[in-house]
């Protein structure tokens, strides 16, 4: 029953997605602005080779490490481990599983990947065009990630300013996408109801269907453009169209 209900309610909002007033636009960052996996592929390989030149398994580094992300993430989410804790777990598990040893200071371990991984932080070819052309919204970021460093990623690919406040749980009372609070919280800090915000990102759950409960609306952002969109719901494959969907 509560199944049906919650699919009657995403229906309901996202039949209706094109209309009303949209005033305000939240950008998923990870995937959506700046190209997170292109950067977290190449830094994860680059600090495997340091470690093991020639690795026999170096090409399944980075589908190894980005298996691990999601489920020690959602372990910081939930609040059963640190920030750094998480990453620690990460590093130990990638280096189990390739045959390294384990570093006895993963701190450091990680801090050596993570250099890589700045390194290759770069936005989308469509990211500032597009917030260019919402001049006038209310714009705002939304991500899981930690607050420091998804405010050095706006920074570096020159989007401090324009893009609106940076928006994690660690400043909307530990809510993290999806849960309801998370998107309510983030309509808020924009001085808006969740029914004038549109949210757009690449991950179905967390910026698509999770947003609808509330109200919000949302576009799915699937730059390959190989899969359907959830019933009801828009998908773009470039960021280029998103302002015709918001202004329209």
């Amino acid at each position: 029953m509560t199944r049906n209900v919650t699919r009657n309610v995403i229906r309901s909002v996202t039949r209706n997605v094109t209309n009303g007033a949209i005033k305000g636009v939240l950008f998923d960052l990870d995937g959506t602005l700046l190209d997170h996996r292109g950067a977290a592929d190449a830094g994860i390989t680059a600090w495997v080779r340091e470690r093991a030149p020639g690795h026999p398994r170096l090409g399944e580094a980075a589908a190894l490490w980005e298996a691990l992300e999601e489920p020690h993430l959602a372990a910081w989410h939930a609040g059963e481990c640190s920030w750094q804790e998480q990453r620690r777990r990460r590093v130990r598990a990638l280096c189990l599983e390739l045959g390294l040893e384990v570093p006895g200071d993963p701190d450091a371990a990680f801090a050596s990947y993570a250099r890589h991984y700045r390194d290759g932080w770069r936005a989308y070819p469509d990211a500032a065009a597009a917030v260019a052309a919402l001049r006038g919204f209310r714009l705002g970021v939304l991500t899981n990630g930690s607050q420091e460093m998804q405010e050095a990623k706006v920074r570096a690919i020159g989007l401090h300013g324009r893009v609106g406040p940076v928006l994690t749980g660690e400043v909307l009372d530990g809510r993290y996408k999806p849960a309801p609070a998370c998107y309510t919280g983030a309509a808020a800090a924009l001085g808006l109801a969740p029914q004038e915000v549109l949210l757009v990102g690449d991950d179905v759950a967390k910026d698509v269907t999770g947003p609808a409960v509330t109200g919000m609306r949302s576009a799915w952002l699937d730059r390959l453009g190989l899969t359907p969109p959830p019933e009801g719901f828009p998908r773009i494959t470039s960021l280029t169209q998103l302002p015709p969907l918001v202004t329209r």
